[in-house]
């Protein structure tokens, strides 16, 4: 019933938060991902079949999104609901709804966590729904699919979610990233908030370069955000006071 498209970390949390209740049907161009998606409860399958299921989940890189529309578009029923869980939205709703055909549903997604805060249970986390273009009955039954895995659903539009999300995620891996530059590492001589700006620095190390850049790249709203924190930053060193002993 549920087609994936790519299978990355995320693809796997997918995966193993899906295959109990649906039969998920997991196509890669990875050639050694067979056995890890049987253990997570998929099945490795060609793309025509990933593409002949109801729902189609892409989980691939948002730099690699145009040609994976392009690659599957030709391959998609009528009526399919595609989804997208890309971490921007209003150039990826922009691709789908220029590349997919018309008879070809869009419900265009964020979920709020990742395969390390959600590693042992998605329940109280948050995901983003911008039904773009979707019969609302069928939307209706995803949400509540959704509701009943215990998520916590924002509905909102592409560009509110962008803009947004410029400050809540894009800012907060430019800290972290900064940070990594930097050099932070811990101290004996500490305090709560460095532990705090620590936790940052941990959480997007685990995440990949590719998806650092993409989301500073192909979000329209977080270069402005980006310059604005650096001169922020510029201003508030402007006022130290430079006191020598």
């Amino acid at each position: 019933m549920i087609g994936l498209i790519g299978y990355g970390r995320f693809g796997r949390l997918t995966v193993q938060n899906m295959a109990a209740d649906y039969r998920v049907c997991v196509h890669t161009r990875s050639t050694n991902k067979g056995e890890d998606i049987a253990r997570a409860g998929g099945q490795l399958v060609g793309i025509e079949e990933a593409c002949a299921q109801k729902i189609v989940i892409l989980c691939v890189p948002i730099s690699a999104m145009q040609a994976t529309l392009k690659r599957i578009a030709p391959l998609l029923k009528p009526g399919t609901t595609v989804v997208d869980v890309c971490s921007v939205k209003v150039f990826p709703v922009q691709w789908m709804k220029k590349l997919l055909p018309a008879s070809v549903e869009i419900l265009a997604t964020h979920p709020m966590f990742g395969p390390d805060s959600a590693a042992q249970s998605v329940s109280g986390y948050k995901i983003v729904l911008c039904p773009e273009r979707i019969n609302p009955e069928r939307y209706q039954k995803i949400k509540q699919v959704l509701m009943d895995k215990g998520l916590v659903i924002i509905e909102t539009t592409a560009d509110e979610h962008d803009r947004k999300i410029a400050v809540s995620l894009a800012l907060t891996h430019f800290i972290g990233r900064t940070l990594a530059e930097f050099g932070a590492q811990p101290l004996d001589i500490d305090t709560e908030g460095y532990k705090r700006l620590l936790h940052i620095l941990e959480v997007v190390n685990n995440d990949t370069w590719q998806l650092f850049q993409d989301m500073h790249c192909y979000n329209p709203y977080a270069i402005e955000k980006r310059e604005a924190f650096i001169a922020a930053m510029e201003r508030v060193h402007g006022k130290i006071e430079v006191c020598q002993g």
